[in-house]
């Protein structure tokens, strides 16, 4: 019996070992026309076996990529994509620098501060009122994310200070949106799941309770 360990290494085990065989075969054909049809053939057979693979931009381009790939770059054949470097695979990509703004109340996110820091450019008005009313509501609904048992109003208002570095203030009539109104709302986008037992508890509401004593239903004389 010969087993998988034994075997020669697949380049791309997702495709499966009869088509690394396919286009290895594919590989030794000398007649060019010949080659040429036999490498469509295995494109069309490859993306039949992943259909997920269309919904990609250029899905046709990813499939040549990969047959060369799986050919070891052997394979000489008119494409309509030219083959990737064989050194790209091997090369590391290019390191991501991280911001390098550190984030004071991770619990808002960094989009609050990015907020937070455009609003401080808006003149005083009406405007910038309604802007710092919306943020200081969303900061609340944010710590109520993180943090469902208790929230201050006059600590969202600290902390909004804090981030403005004390440039954006809330008017003195300003009341923040209830806590039990936000969670509500929270509760009414979360989707409803239908379960077994409420399916179960609904056949039970919709179909009479039978008399096991009496299977048939018929009254028992009083």
């Amino acid at each position: 019996m010969e087993y998988n360990t034994t075997r020669e290494m697949m380049f791309i085990p997702e495709y499966g070992r009869n088509i690394q065989r396919m286009i290895q075969y594919t590989c030794t054909v000398e007649d060019r026309e010949k080659r040429n049809k036999a490498a469509k053939f295995i494109i069309n057979v490859m993306a039949e076996l992943h259909p997920t693979v269309k919904e990609s931009g250029d899905f046709k381009h990813k499939l040549w990529d990969h047959l060369f790939i799986i050919s070891e770059f052997k394979l000489d054949v008119d494409a309509p994509y030219p083959p990737p470097p064989p050194l790209s695979l091997s090369t590391k990509p290019e390191h991501l620098s991280y911001h390098d703004k550190e984030i004071e109340f991770k619990h808002y996110g960094k989009n609050i501060a990015l907020m937070i820091e455009r609003a401080t450019e808006y003149e005083d008005g009406a405007e910038k009122d309604a802007l710092i009313k919306a943020i200081a509501n969303h900061m609340k609904k944010s710590y109520l994310n993180w943090n469902r048992e208790s929230v201050n109003d006059e600590l969202i208002e600290k902390h909004l200070s804090v981030l403005s570095k004390d440039q954006l203030k809330l008017n003195q009539d300003f009341r923040f949106t209830h806590t039990n109104d936000i969670l509500a709302q929270n509760q009414k986008r979360k989707p409803f799941r239908q379960g077994p037992d409420r399916n179960f508890n609904k056949q039970q509401q919709s179909h009479p309770k039978q008399n096991f004593n009496n299977p048939r239903g018929r009254n028992k004389p009083q």
